[in-house]
């Protein structure tokens, strides 16, 4: 410690893979640094574990100066002392910083992951047959539908379900299809696993070799599986696999929430 002159460490902190959460409030600036992807979770509730979102634990007034907000500016502007708390009002109420390259591109994964869930839980009613996403993702922009990067894919979804009803673009409803799948009873045996994978609920299934070479499965699927099964049905050879719809079971529409 030549000539008793202290050396303060460099408090500048290099981070990769960051998104910055701003928040302004009692005329100062607050900032977290956290991964990125992470504050939507966090906010949608998909994310519980705050360590699991933030890359420190520390709030800043800069974060990419490293410049660390002192006590006094918390509890002037926050009326409190503790970090968890204003780490948790900063990810709740402040701005993801993104480039508008960064913003389009999330909006545009959000928007196809909203039109997945719809398509993997709606059906035609006229026609009985499941949307494909596509078809989805172009009802969406006819209903000039705004997506919000702070909400679950799955939240927005029954948004978007319920204003395609009410201005009437396309018949759809929230529904379960029943259907019939028959097949040799050998290649039940090898495929019926992965069917399982695919099938909401199983109604009624003839198991018992005494009932003869066939096998014969009635269950309700989700619409968005109805192709995948198609598929796996249609590999039984000679074509000999069969996929039959027999009728739709409505979801009650009052019914908020999409598993």
């Amino acid at each position: 410690m030549a000539g008793g002159k202290i050396f303060q460490p460099s408090t500048k902190i290099r981070l990769t893979n960051v998104s910055i959460v701003r928040l302004r409030k009692g005329g100062k600036r607050f900032e977290v640094a956290c991964y990125k992807n992470k504050v939507t979770e966090w906010r949608t509730g998909v994310e519980k574990d705050i360590d699991e979102v933030l890359q420190i634990h520390q709030i800043y007034v800069n974060v990419s100066k490293g410049q660390v907000a002192k006590t006094e500016e918390l509890r002037k502007c926050f009326n409190t002392e503790d970090v968890d708390e204003v780490i948790k009002e900063v990810l709740l109420k402040g701005e993801q910083q993104v480039s508008d390259k960064e913003r389009h591109h999330q909006l545009d994964n959000m928007l196809r992951d909203i039109a997945t869930v719809v398509a993997e839980k709606c059906v035609n009613p006229a026609t009985q047959q499941p949307y494909t996403v596509t078809m989805i993702e172009k009802v969406m922009a006819d209903i000039h539908y705004s997506v919000n990067p702070n909400r679950s894919a799955k939240q927005q979804a029954l948004d978007v379900i319920k204003q395609i009803q009410e201005q009437n673009t396309v018949p759809i409803s929230r529904a379960q299809m029943r259907i019939r799948i028959s097949m040799p009873r050998k290649d039940a045996k090898r495929l019926r696993e992965r069917l399982l994978e695919l099938v909401a609920t199983i109604e009624d299934e003839e198991r018992d070799e005494s009932g003869g070479e066939e096998y014969e499965q009635v269950c309700l699927i989700d619409p968005g599986q109805y192709r995948a099964i198609t598929e796996l049905v249609s590999g039984v050879p000679k074509g000999a696999g069969t996929v039959e719809i027999l009728s739709l079971r409505d979801i009650n529409d009052e019914d908020s929430t999409l598993n």
